[in-house]
């Protein structure tokens, strides 16, 4: 009989907090349980939602310590004995036979090194998955004051850059993201989001998945837009606006109102739409698209959107940057091209809009790699080795 095992994880959001990771645990974590391993989730707390509450056959756990837009404004001075405690309670509950955090080598070393030695304390190994890299001296601190089990690196670029700073090799293991390719399906049927955004239907959609930002390349979309509206008047963009997120330093309402201020000065107010849109949407957006864009101007660690897109047999455009390129290859499942290359990005565009066969070519062989490679289930089967390797 296979050893069934206790795993805790710890990560800051988790719906409604929306985000790539937080979509990643929505897709990790049931798979785990279902395979009858006792799963829980340490995360920030959120309005509405109780303390504790089962998801999938998964046990949350919210408290304010763990959410990173609170601890923002307060600071995290004076607050060392708390987060331990909340920690040491979380462990004597859950009795984990792995811990598992997420993205907790940077935000707060309070949280990292506490963590770290409860594991140590309890002889509990501590895995971490690095879904994100930062160049600064805090991520630095904690990757050396830290002494990880095991770190699993969510693309090739995320361990590259890690080996970068002397992290040794053979302590990192990629795992790229999966995805649930039943939700994300070509058969999907947009009609419910005709119902909520008429103004799209008999459109030319442009869908831009990622959360509104200037790092996620919002502004090259539009500036692309532009261009494009000249040769395909009736195209929309659909912009995905933003509530609900972790917003680590308070940039995200800056970059919107600059966003929007773009579309009215190229007054390209018909031309887009702007909303917030919940988890159930997504599939059914990608189903009213004919093409998605990812034009990430920073160094994307993966996307998780990708996946979505190829998924939903959409072309997607990504920026040669970051772990982007490990996924989309070049005019075999979507484009890539330069950072902040609007040009490109509306060229691109143009020959995708104008020729339906390519657009299928392309759709089926990213459908077809998302169906061998990128499935939640290869995800699960890999991470759960990981943790076998270690017990």
């Amino acid at each position: 009989m296979k050893r069934k095992i206790s795993i805790s994880h710890i990560h800051w959001g988790f719906p409604p907090i929306i985000g790539g990771v937080e979509t990643h645990l929505t897709f990790l974590l049931p798979e785990i349980a279902k395979r009858k391993h006792k799963v829980s989730l340490l995360t920030g707390a959120v309005k509405g939602y109780e303390g504790e509450y089962e998801y999938r056959g998964v046990k949350i756990y919210r408290d304010p310590l763990m959410d990173l837009n609170w601890l923002y404004i307060r600071g995290l001075y004076g607050i060392e004995k708390e987060v331990r405690k909340t920690f040491s309670s979380f462990i004597d509950k859950e009795k984990p036979d792995i811990i598992h955090v997420h993205n907790m080598h940077y935000f707060s070393m309070v949280h990292a090194e506490s963590i770290a030695d409860l594991s140590n304390q309890k002889g509990i190994p501590l895995i971490l998955t690095a879904h994100n890299v930062w160049d600064d001296a805090l991520f630095l601190s904690i990757m050396y004051k830290v002494k990880w089990t095991h770190i699993i690196s969510v693309s090739h670029f995320i361990k590259q850059e890690l080996v970068g700073i002397g992290i040794s090799h053979r302590n990192i293991t990629t795992v790229h993201h999966g995805i649930d390719h039943k939700i994300y399906h070509p058969k999907i049927k947009p009609n419910p989001i005709y119902k909520k955004y008429p103004q799209l239907k008999k459109r030319r959609v442009i869908f831009h998945p990622a959360r509104m930002g200037l790092a996620k390349g919002c502004d090259v979309s539009v500036k692309a837009l532009r261009i494009l509206k000249r040769r395909f008047p009736d195209v929309i963009l659909v912009l995905a606006g933003t509530k609900n997120i972790i917003d680590w330093g308070a940039t995200q309402d800056k970059d919107i109102a600059y966003i929007v201020e773009l579309v009215d000065f190229f007054k390209l107010r018909d031309n887009v739409l702007i909303d917030v849109y919940p988890l159930e949407d997504m599939p059914r957006l990608y189903a009213a698209s004919e093409v998605c864009v990812y034009p990430s101007s920073s160094p994307e660690p993966f996307g998780l959107t990708i996946l979505e897109s190829m998924s939903s047999m959409k072309p997607i455009i990504v920026t040669r940057t970051g772990g982007m390129p490990e996924i989309v290859h070049d005019d075999i499942n979507g484009y890539v091209i330069s950072p902040k290359d609007f040009n490109e990005l509306a060229y691109r565009l143009t020959l995708l809009l104008a020729d339906e066969n390519l657009r299928d070519r392309l759709a089926i062989t990213g459908r077809q790699m998302v169906e061998e490679n990128f499935r939640k289930e290869t995800m699960t089967d890999k991470t759960i080795n990981i943790y076998k390797r270690f017990l």
